[in-house]
Order: C-alpha cells, then sequence, then structure tokens
C-alpha cells in the first residue's frame, strides 16, 4: 500500500507558501468562474455527489466546475455530467496531486466530506473554501473560509451535501442527464435480473441461501439471473452457485460496463453499496438491502425520488446507534460502520428475510414502484 507521507509533505510546503501568497483579501465570490469539488470517497459516497454538481452547475451555468474523484471512478464521468470535469484523483499518488495543482487557479473550492483535503484546496491557491464543520481533529478545518453546520434533522447525503451551495435545491433527477459512457459487455439474451452480491464489508453480505432461494424464485418467474461481485469475491458467488450455472461477473468488468449491464436488467438487487447508487442513475428498478447503513442517509433523498425502487431495511434497530457521518457526530444519523472486530455477526442483514427481499422484487416487477 502506498504512503500518504510523500503528498502530505508536497500538501503542507505548498499550504505555507500559500499563506505566505494568498492569505489577504480572501472574500467569497459572487460569480465563480472556476470551481472545484474535492473529496477521495467510495463509489457510493461519489455517486451520491451528484445533487450536488447538479445544483452547482444550475447555480453557476457559466462556470468550468471540475471534480476530482479516485482514479478506478473516472471512467463513469466520460460523458461530463452536468458539464462536469473529472480529474483522477488519489492522495497516495503525488502525481495526482500534482495534476490537480496544475489546474488554474479555483475561485470557489467545495469539500463535502473530509476536511483535511482543505489543506490541498490551500495549496493549490483556492480563493474561497467551504466545507461542513465538525469534522475532527479540529485543525483539519482551519484553512475553510466558510463552515456550514450540518442539518438538525434526517436527510440523504445528496441532498444534504447540496447545503454547501447557496440557492434552492436542484430538480430530481431523471434518467439520461447522466448520459451513459461508452462500453461493451457481453449482456444475457432474454430478460435478466441481476443480483449484486458483494459489499464492502462482510457485514453487508446478506448470506449464500438467502440469495440461492432469491435466485430461484426469480427464475421461476422466467427471469435469467447474472451474478455481480467486486474484484476478489468470486468466493461469495461460489458459496451461493457451486455449480456455477449461472452467468457471473466477479470483478472483471469496468464501472461504466457495469452500467451498461445495469441498464439492461429487469431488475437490479444489491446490498447498500456503490452498485445501489449506481443502478439509480442507470435507471434500472433496484432492491437495495440495508443492514447497518441509514437508509433514509444513504438512500436516494429528494433528488432520486423519482427511481423505481425498494429500500429493506430493519427501522430502529437498537445497535444502529454510532451516529457518525465523516467524522462528524450527528444525533439523528441512525448509522452503524462497525468493522468485523467490533460486530462478529450483522444481526441487522441477517434479520432481513428472504420473504421480504421477495415480495419487494416482485413488486417492481409487477410495476409497483411505492
Amino acid at each position: 500500500m502506498r504512503s500518504r507521507f510523500p503528498g502530505r509533505l508536497l500538501i503542507a510546503v505548498g499550504t505555507l507558501l500559500s499563506l505566505v501568497l494568498h492569505s489577504f483579501g480572501r472574500r467569497k465570490p459572487i460569480m465563480p468562474r472556476r470551481i472545484l469539488v474535492l473529496h477521495h470517497l467510495l463509489l457510493g459516497d461519489t455517486i451520491m455527489l451528484t445533487p450536488l454538481l447538479k445544483k452547482l452547475r444550475t447555480q453557476f451555468p457559466g462556470a468550468r466546475i471540475v471534480m476530482t474523484c479516485p482514479v478506478a471512478f473516472a471512467g463513469l464521468y466520460a460523458t461530463r455530467p452536468y458539464g462536469v470535469e473529472v480529474i483522477p484523483f488519489d492522495e497516495r499518488n503525488v502525481r495526482t496531486i500534482v495534476h490537480v495543482w496544475r489546474q488554474p487557479r479555483f475561485d470557489l473550492t467545495v469539500i463535502p466530506a473530509e476536511n483535511r483535503l482543505s489543506l490541498l484546496a490551500r495549496a493549490i491557491g483556492s480563493r474561497w473554501i467551504v466545507a461542513f464543520d465538525g469534522d475532527r481533529p479540529a485543525y483539519k478545518s482551519w484553512f475553510v473560509d466558510d463552515l456550514r453546520p450540518f442539518p438538525t434533522s434526517p436527510m440523504a447525503w445528496g441532498d444534504l451535501a447540496c447545503l454547501l451551495v447557496d440557492g434552492p435545491p436542484p430538480a430530481p433527477y431523471a434518467p439520461g442527464e447522466w448520459p451513459m459512457p461508452s462500453a461493451n459487455v457481453d449482456r444475457p439474451d432474454g430478460e435478466y435480473c441481476v443480483l449484486h452480491v458483494g459489499a464492502s464489508t462482510p457485514l453487508k453480505l446478506w448470506g449464500a441461501e438467502k440469495w440461492r432461494g432469491l435466485a430461484e424464485s426469480l427464475e421461476r418467474r422466467g427471469f435469467t439471473v447474472v451474478f455481480s461481485a467486486g474484484p476478489r469475491e468470486g468466493a461469495i458467488i461460489d458459496d451461493i452457485d457451486p455449480k456455477a450455472r449461472r452467468l457471473r461477473y466477479a470483478g472483471n468488468l469496468s464501472l461504466p460496463q457495469v452500467w451498461h449491464l445495469l441498464a439492461g436488467a429487469r431488475l437490479v438487487v444489491c446490498p447498500d453499496t456503490g452498485v445501489a447508487h449506481l443502478a439509480r442513475v442507470a435507471g434500472a428498478p433496484v432492491v437495495v438491502i440495508f443492514g447497518g447503513g441509514s437508509a433514509s442517509l444513504f438512500g436516494g433523498g429528494e433528488f432520486w425520488r423519482n427511481a423505481v425502487e425498494r429500500k429493506i431495511t430493519l427501522p430502529n434497530f437498537p445497535c444502529r446507534d454510532e451516529n457518525v457521518i465523516f467524522r462528524r457526530q450527528v444525533p439523528w444519523a441512525g448509522n452503524c460502520a462497525r468493522t468485523p472486530d467490533k460486530c462478529p455477526s450483522a444481526r441487522c442483514m441477517h434479520g432481513i428475510t428472504l420473504e421480504k427481499v421477495t415480495d419487494a422484487a416482485s413488486a417492481l416487477l409487477e410495476g409497483h414502484a411505492v
């Protein structure tokens, strides 16, 4: 694993230079011409920034809007949704930091999650930096010009990120606003359903017997079932389908290819992962299984309110009580991000029955989205 130290040293030097060169006369821009959305988030969190991008474009139609994102996600943004350019970025890769540094000086930098990136924003000479308050330790926010509070009532993460920009919320997402990137993928003939069974943590896995039962239920209805998982997750599919009877993709598709696969599906079923958010963008009907994650916080929210989906969760689960969003204590979050060493058995996932997911899948297949 690459170290963050070389990049942090470069940023620290740049910050000191910026303090000398750009410390005076800092003012909030009225009509910024160059805007940066600066983050290094996971796939789902990145896609959930879509309403922020749309709001920025609505508020500043003539601006050049740039967003950083992990290198692996850049292909999703090849079609430049809302006219946004994407710069691949990795805090462990000095070359990507230098690439951000070489951009023309930004009038406005929006930091939706980790305020440590405010040092990079200051190092590259951003004229105004806005972020959420409450990040810890407090020094991460020293170079933020405009610290905004988190809301006091529940909101979805995508809607919440829009609070960093003044003005009314963006109109709800409509399929096609984010054009599909080019890709080729071998899809099954006829109507098919995608069961994405992998997850970023074992605590989001639903269970082989339940996935097998769901696959058999869909096949009885005449659908072809396709299994999907991420890199190094092929063993999860092996447990579900040991005889390899069904088509499977286990980390061998690019994200644009996954988009094409989802876009052609009659139904997608998955845990609360990046694939769930990508399914919304692709316009695929989706059943999302929530365990420790909050369905209200990490669901679609107002921006995705027209998505055809069902959220399956056990409401008010007692240990969904960590209430932390990007290191900020938020009383209403209703979220749990415990690791396997702190939670040996994910009762929140085990308690979601096959019947409940099957009923939700049937409702979407029969055209009942509510």
